[in-house]
C-alpha cells in the first residue's frame, strides 16, 4: 500500500509568504514540478489558460485548489506539489482567498487515482485542513503528510 508522501518530494513542500495574484500562486505551485521535469512549462500555461476561460475549476474546498491540466498538456510523470500561502490569494471573487495548492501532474488518467483518494481522505477532515494551514514549516507539512 503506497502512502501519499509516495507522490511527493520533499522539495515539492514549500510555504511562501504570499504571491501577487492566483497566476503567480499557480507558478509557485508549479516550480518544483517543473524544475524536476515532472511537467513542460506548457502545461503550466495550460492552467493558466483554462483558468481564464472558465475560471478556477480545481477549488476542492475553501481555501484549496488543485491546480492540473490535461496529461496531453505536458505531464511527464506522476506526482504531486503542496503549496501553502501564508496569506491567500483570490481566484474567484466568490470564493475565499486560496491558501494551500496542491499541484499535481498526472501523466495518464489513472497513475494518479490512487494519490487523489488519499488526498481525500486527509482533506476530509477540518482538522487536518487547520494543521495544514497553520503547519510553521515544510517538515510539519510532511509529517502531517505521512499520516495518509
Amino acid at each position: 500500500m503506497s502512502s501519499l508522501m509516495d507522490f511527493f518530494d520533499s522539495e515539492s513542500i514549500a510555504i511562501y509568504p504570499s504571491a501577487e495574484d492566483w497566476s503567480q500562486a499557480i507558478d509557485l505551485s508549479m516550480r518544483n514540478l517543473l524544475q524536476r521535469k515532472y511537467i513542460t512549462a506548457d502545461y503550466i500555461q495550460s492552467i493558466k489558460d483554462t483558468t481564464t476561460e472558465i475560471g478556477p475549476y480545481y477549488l476542492l474546498a475553501p481555501g484549496i485548489a488543485m491546480p492540473h491540466a490535461r496529461p496531453e498538456c505536458g505531464a511527464l510523470k506522476t506526482a504531486l506539489s503542496f503549496t501553502l500561502l501564508r496569506e491567500g490569494v483570490s481566484f474567484e471573487a466568490e470564493s475565499p482567498p486560496v491558501r494551500l495548492l496542491i499541484g499535481l501532474a498526472a501523466k495518464d488518467s489513472d497513475s494518479h487515482i490512487e494519490a487523489i483518494q488519499a488526498l481525500s481522505e486527509m482533506l476530509c477532515e477540518d482538522e487536518v485542513i487547520d494543521e495544514l494551514l497553520n503547519a510553521n514549516n515544510p517538515e510539519e507539512l510532511i509529517n502531517i503528510i505521512q499520516r495518509y
